[in-house]
């Protein structure tokens, strides 16, 4: 009701009445009465005058699902959205929630994740608030083998929603990581459940560096923010909501598959293509010049000798880009 209640005072152009909010949803003024106390509580602030009703004077600062639904325009992505101040991984916490029945569409948000993954196992952390971590739950009607568009597309709705909202000119490296220049702004992981030869759901995991001023030692020449990009604090809950309308689009819309617009976009936007990198296929390090993006998303090497050669999954190390 809470998210119906935001809704409805978002959505008016001045002061709504809590008989018309009651009359609205069907329930009683007292509960809406309940539902506002709480809603102020999550930092909306919502001013009420007698014998006018409520208006929304502004939106939490912080992440907040009823704020994000605000300025979503999805049908499916965004359907359910949860909230958590601090998880181990947002991947496996909407993995538990999956095998359990959680509809499509469902995302979890978390303002601090503590043990969250990246490729090859690698553990990602951050402070509260300086990053978000999402995680979109789907129930695509594939087979594992054709899960693999999953990742790209949902690329390409980050890259998209960046350069859009933030105003960047962000850059995807082939196969999960955005870029800014040459350093890492958001790496994404989709993991699968799946049973012989269908997929029960998926669960895409999308990490964004937002509010950090700056990185350990380690990976600072590599990493980079939002903030350090722009100087500029953005608002969070309108920035996922961007997220999870691109996503929509490219996901949903494309069926879950690479379209011929959808591969020539990628290419467009993919930093990889055009240098020198190195890969490992059947146990041998290779090297070669980056040449093509084909249309089940592999990356497609031109080696010293001439002869192509199609990554489709493992490390790759692109010159010049961490």
């Amino acid at each position: 009701m809470q998210e119906k209640i935001v809704q409805l005072l978002y959505n008016a152009a001045d002061y709504i009445s809590g008989q018309q909010i009651s009359e609205s949803l069907g329930v009683s003024r007292q509960a809406v009465n309940k539902a506002v106390k709480s809603l102020r509580e999550k930092g909306f602030e919502i001013e009420s005058v007698t014998n006018k009703g409520y208006l929304l004077r502004n939106t939490p600062a912080r992440l907040c699902a009823e704020a994000v639904m605000c300025h979503l325009n999805t049908k499916l992505i965004g359907k359910k959205i949860i909230v958590l101040d601090t998880v181990g991984s947002t991947n496996d916490y909407l993995k538990s929630l999956g095998s359990k029945g959680a509809e499509a569409g469902t995302v979890v948000i978390a303002r601090e994740q503590t043990a969250g993954k990246g490729r090859l196992g690698r553990v990602w952390d951050s402070k509260r608030d300086d990053g978000i971590f999402l995680s979109l739950l789907l129930r695509p009607e594939l087979s594992p083998s054709e899960i693999s568009a999953i990742t790209p597309l949902s690329g390409l709705a980050m890259c998209r929603a960046i350069n859009d909202f933030c105003m960047l000119d962000s850059r995807i490296k082939w196969p999960n990581d955005i870029i800014v220049g040459k350093k890492k702004l958001v790496g994404i992981l989709t993991e699968m459940s799946a049973e012989f030869d269908k997929v029960e759901f998926t669960v895409t995991g999308i990490g964004i560096n937002v509010e950090h001023t700056s990185f350990p030692d380690e990976i600072s020449h590599k990493a980079t923010s939002i903030l350090l990009e722009t100087g500029r604090h953005i608002d969070q809950n309108k920035f996922v909501a961007a997220i999870l309308n691109y996503l929509e689009q490219e996901l949903v819309m494309n069926r879950y598959r690479l379209s011929g617009q959808s591969v020539y976009d990628y290419k467009d936007l993919c930093a990889t293509i055009g240098r020198q990198v190195t890969f490992t296929k059947g146990g041998r390090n290779k090297t070669g010049m980056a040449v093509n993006i084909n249309n089940s998303g592999e990356l497609e090497v031109m080696l010293s000798n001439g002869t192509i050669s199609t990554v489709n999954s493992g490390e790759v190390t692109v010159q010049g880009i961490y």
